[in-house]
């Protein structure tokens, strides 16, 4: 196809041969999410499958692809299908406005899938996804939180079990471990940076969950730091809203998604 052949020059036809018939699973199309969508359609991903329960808000518009003025309200597997299929109108696009959880991670056939990314902020639900998908055969990739950051030359790969200075993947492992571990080792795209919120704190209630205290404090012993709040919306003490800027976000999904790039050239 003529938009792909940039992509051929550079990869050559047999990438794009295989691009076409692999399949990729993404839980999460919000400010990491959606931007690596977008990147995997342009590569040539032929089959996408987008799990994400939320509607577009007013404040998913400073970071998030779906997110503008006109699509507040609406689905963003809705507004970012449309918008894949005007890119590539023979890809093979599916959005599902669906939560994964422990009770719906048998709908989602994980074994069906080449690959499988991880773009979710629930703690709960990305233990059980990470514990999940490390025990298919497919190729796992999961990324960290994107707030709070602002430095984009501290964005890192690598293998989840070695992630230094992110509280994040410190009480995922923490969590994981009592569980009994993961199935076999993956990457993860994250950042050692807690760059404060500088701005009055937000007073409404996240989404997220709050991780219990017990596990910030072995956290911060553990790197050596003293971060009130990591890149997830959540302090030691309650829920709460991080600041976020336009460009972390969509540089950890692009990071995310030349990662499975990458390992189609292999």
């Amino acid at each position: 196809m003529e938009i792909f052949q940039r992509t051929a020059l550079l990869l050559g036809e047999p990438y794009l041969e295989k691009a076409v018939t692999t399949r990729v699973i993404l839980f999460g199309i919000g400010g990491v999410g959606s931007w690596c969508a977008e990147a995997l359609i342009r590569a040539g991903i032929g089959h996408l499958t987008m799990v994400d329960s939320d509607v577009v808000s007013e404040t998913n518009i400073n970071r998030q692809l779906p997110a503008t003025t006109k699509t507040v309200g609406k689905p963003k597997t809705e507004i970012l299908k449309k918008r894949l299929l005007e890119i590539n109108p023979t890809a093979s696009i599916i959005g599902l406005q669906e939560i994964y959880s422990p009770e719906t991670c048998e709908s989602f056939a994980l074994d069906t899938y080449d690959f499988i990314i991880d773009a979710i902020d629930s703690l709960s639900n990305k233990v059980h996804l990470i514990q999940q998908a490390t025990q298919t055969n497919a190729v796992f990739f999961s990324s960290m939180g994107a707030a709070l950051k602002t430095d984009p030359t501290r964005i890192k790969v690598t293998e989840f079990w070695k992630v230094n200075g992110c509280p994040l993947a410190a009480a995922l492992r923490s969590r994981i471990r009592k569980l009994g571990g993961t199935g076999k080792k993956f990457l993860c795209v994250y950042s050692d940076e807690i760059f404060p919120n500088k701005g009055e704190s937000a007073n409404h209630e996240s989404k997220t969950e709050t991780v219990p205290a017990e596990e910030l404090k072995s956290t911060q012993s553990r790197i050596k730091q003293k971060p009130v709040m990591t890149g997830q919306n959540w302090d030691s003490k309650k829920a709460s809203i991080n600041g976020t800027v336009s460009y972390m976000p969509a540089m950890f999904g692009m990071t995310i998604a030349g990662l499975v790039t990458r390992e189609l050239i292999k």
